[in-house]
């Protein structure tokens, strides 16, 4: 359980780092205000995770998940590049976040 909590703290944290770009540095109240529940809401649930997980391994997939997100919806969204070289990065994340789950008790 520990796993998909963590999992969907990672989503919460691609949500987060996506709303700041809609906050226009925080100008923006609606915006401020998702941004600010999601950051709580992903901070939340990784302590959650914590609890079992060790905090190294769960503190890496939960970045690594922000990561990975929100490069993605960096270029389905902002148009942001999605050359060779940043695809294979991400990927390089990815086989990270999968080979801490793979190695964690």
């Amino acid at each position: 359980m520990a796993w998909v909590i963590l999992f969907i703290a990672g989503l919460f944290e691609v949500a987060w780092a996506i709303g700041l770009k809609y906050t226009d540095g925080f100008s923006k109240l609606w915006p401020s205000v998702g941004t600010a529940a999601a950051m709580l809401i992903s901070v939340v649930l990784l302590g959650l995770a914590m609890r079992t997980l060790p905090v190294g391994t769960a503190y890496a997939v939960w970045t690594g998940i922000g990561a990975v997100g929100t490069v993605i919806l960096g270029i389905v969204l902002f148009g942001d590049p999605a050359n060779t070289a940043r695809l294979a990065c991400v990927a390089l994340i990815v086989a990270g976040i999968l080979g801490l789950k793979l190695t964690s008790a």
